[in-house]
């Protein structure tokens, strides 16, 4: 009975920052909030590809291909997660009917991303235990979000914008270089927290101003002309 409660604890402590973030997302959509149905789908998906890419990053470790802290950062965290997250939104979302306003963007990425990081963050918790709960609120998982953020913004820039391919190389881009930065601060550094806390408050900082940004977006520069006949 102890296990059993031990692990719904570990458990529940793994799935509430992301569920929290993507709600307070979610809900800052002001004009048409996105089917639940479609966001769901996204987190699963983003759970799903979990496995085959922690399978990548095994292989490369016991092959000693990942040995310095710039490739491993960069490319085994910063490239592979990113791009994984970027293909996902480009191949399930770009084009879906329901991508209707810049908003949209943020919402769908920050689906996917988060359903990547809760189940990321469930593993840990459950390999070293639920003390490290609060650090991996803090850290991981919203790092994943407000990378999510960026990438989503983009995404909704390139949708409705006439520059398409620079703004979706821009989604993907800045993402994959803040993660990589994110990740080699930690791997790098005997003392990254003095490092990781202005990285970090200047992250949410970035971020956030996306979403105003993409929220002021909407009726703007031709964008969503349909949704804009019916508000």
């Amino acid at each position: 009975m102890e296990t059993g409660s031990c692990m719904l604890t570990l458990i529940s402590a793994g799935i509430a920052p992301g569920v929290a973030l993507l709600s307070y997302f979610y809900l800052k959509d002001e004009y048409e909030i996105e089917p639940l149905s479609i966001v769901l789908r996204m987190f699963l998906v983003g759970a799903f590809f979990v496995f085959p890419i922690m399978f990548i990053q095994y292989v490369f470790h016991a092959e000693g291909m990942a040995t310095s802290a710039v490739t491993h950062a960069f490319f085994l965290s910063g490239l592979l997660e990113e791009f994984v997250k970027w293909f996902i939104l480009y191949f399930f979302i770009y084009d879906h009917h329901e991508f209707d306003e810049p908003y949209d963007g943020i919402v769908y990425s920050a689906s996917v991303s988060l359903g990547f990081a809760t189940l990321e963050n469930i593993l840990y918790l459950l390999a070293n235990g639920v003390e490290f709960a609060m650090t991996r609120a803090l850290l991981p998982v919203s790092s994943h979000a407000l990378f999510a953020v960026i990438m989503g913004f983009y995404f909704g820039k390139a949708k409705f914008a006439m520059k398409k391919q620079r703004y979706l190389f821009l989604s993907f881009s800045l993402p994959f270089l803040l993660h990589g930065t994110y990740d080699f601060i930690l791997l790098t550094q005997e003392k990254w927290g003095y490092y990781m806390v202005p990285f970090m408050l200047s992250l949410w900082w970035f971020a956030l101003r996306k979403v105003k940004q993409a929220k002021g977006f909407h009726n703007h520069e031709g964008i969503s002309p349909a949704k804009s006949q019916v508000q």
